[in-house]
């Protein structure tokens, strides 16, 4: 389709459908969103003059529900995919290269005679194109390259995973226009982290990929790494009358890297006391027995976080079970219990090497004015800093939106919505 067909069509209602599938069905909405494809397509023309033929694709940020750090022990969690996303305006050659131009980044260029691991280029956007390549060439894949354009509003630092998005848009591309589809979301998802851990050089799980390929609510069984069990929830919670709020509290993450690190490292301690490398596979009923010994050898943190991801990973499935049963008053009940657990037995809402910056439980604090104690609000994602969670009545949602705007900034409160499917070409539509 040429540049300018596409925008033709687009403008005149023709991708109207798919467009409110992903953004929803206000009419503001659809037209940001139109203006903000047009201006995709014009910035690709102006990069690649000589490519008469695109294609636009699409990929989701997610927002994790339920699970927080249980992932990690092959636990269990509870996702979904948001309308915020990440967009590629595509043109596909046989040059033998990928090039790739991110909105405010340098250009990217993947030559794809060589798609080994390059040490240099690790924490760079161009490993994860080389490594998604990589993977697909060695399922047997005959990539001949493309050019494109990408534009996110999947901030980078928001907690919605934007890397998890761009990593589902590559392997997206790559999948529909060279394989068919044949690889298909599971397998995408796999591929990214394939692409993030062996090429970008960071150990990451599957949650974030998988539900930004899958779409909609995830809930993932992790006891199996190879083969995680994929259940998929279409809970409305627009119909319920609510929408969920992500702050971000603008706290710095520098420094943070051994908060982070010694989560999954104190839990799989404590695992090996039983001679396990996860908490999943231990006993439950055999921990709490054995609390009084394990003091003798795990510090009382240990045992804590420890005795959180059993009560996280089994509230995940009841999450899971009170939505698809459209049960929002037992939802959010376990959301508020996962918050204390977070709180209380993980505690990842400050750093204690930075005491005096508690912004996380500021947010949570001010929330709970906000919508009554009663509220569902929790800690999101890896914590220490960063970002809240909220289930805000509709008719609220203004209201606290601007209220945590003037505490941490304009722009630092999404409201969002759940997008029901994954990784998606547009020029299908």
């Amino acid at each position: 389709m040429k540049p300018q067909d596409f925008t033709d069509r687009l403008n005149k209602g023709e991708f109207d459908a798919v467009l409110k599938e992903l953004y929803g069905s206000s009419d503001t909405v659809i037209e940001k969103q139109k203006m903000r494809y047009t201006q995709a397509v014009n910035s690709f023309a102006q990069l690649y003059p000589n490519r008469d033929d695109i294609y636009v694709y699409s990929a989701p940020g997610r927002t994790e529900i339920g699970g927080n750090h249980t992932d990690h022990q092959h636990g269990c969690v509870l996702a979904a995919a948001v309308n915020l996303d990440v967009i590629s305006v595509t043109a596909f050659h046989d040059e033998g290269v990928i090039r790739l131009k991110s909105e405010g980044y340098p250009q990217d260029i993947v030559r794809l005679s060589d798609l080994s691991v390059q040490p240099e280029e690790k924490g760079r956007s161009s490993s994860i194109i080389r490594g998604i390549a990589s993977h697909f060439a060695d399922m047997g894949v005959e990539i001949g390259g493309f050019d494109a354009y990408t534009t996110s509003d999947v901030l980078s630092g928001s907690g919605l995973s934007s890397s998890a998005a761009f990593e589902n848009l590559i392997g997206t591309v790559i999948d529909k226009h060279y394989n068919n589809g044949a690889a298909g979301a599971v397998e995408i998802a796999k591929i990214g982290q394939y692409a993030e851990n062996e090429y970008f050089g960071k150990g990451s799980g599957l949650m974030d990929q998988m539900v930004s390929s899958v779409g909609g609510f995830v809930f993932i069984d992790f006891h199996d790494t190879e083969n995680p069990i994929i259940e998929r929830h279409s809970f409305n919670f627009e119909r319920a009358g609510y929408c969920i709020c992500i702050t971000d509290t603008k706290g710095s993450h520098a420094d943070l890297t051994d908060d982070y690190v010694s989560i999954p490292a104190e839990m799989k301690h404590v695992a090996q006391q039983f001679g396990k490398e996860v908490l999943r596979d231990v006993d439950e009923s055999e921990f709490y027995k054995s609390i009084p010994k394990l003091r003798a050898k795990c510090t009382d943190r240990e045992i804590l976080r420890a005795a959180h991801f059993f009560g996280e990973n089994e509230r995940a499935k009841l999450e899971a079970e009170a939505l698809e049963q459209g049960d929002t008053d037992k939802f959010f009940a376990l959301v508020r219990s996962s918050a204390d657990s977070s709180a209380n037995l993980l505690q990842n809402l400050y750093s204690c090497k930075k005491p005096s910056e508690q912004g996380i439980p500021l947010a949570i604090m001010m929330s709970k004015r906000i919508l009554g104690d009663g509220a569902a609000v929790r800690v999101h994602g890896g914590g220490f800093a960063g970002t809240i969670q909220a289930f805000v009545p509709i008719d609220k949602s203004e209201e606290y939106s601007r209220s945590m705007n003037e505490l941490f900034g304009e722009g630092s409160c999404y409201i969002l919505r759940i997008r029901p499917v994954g990784g998606i070409e547009i020029t299908k539509g």
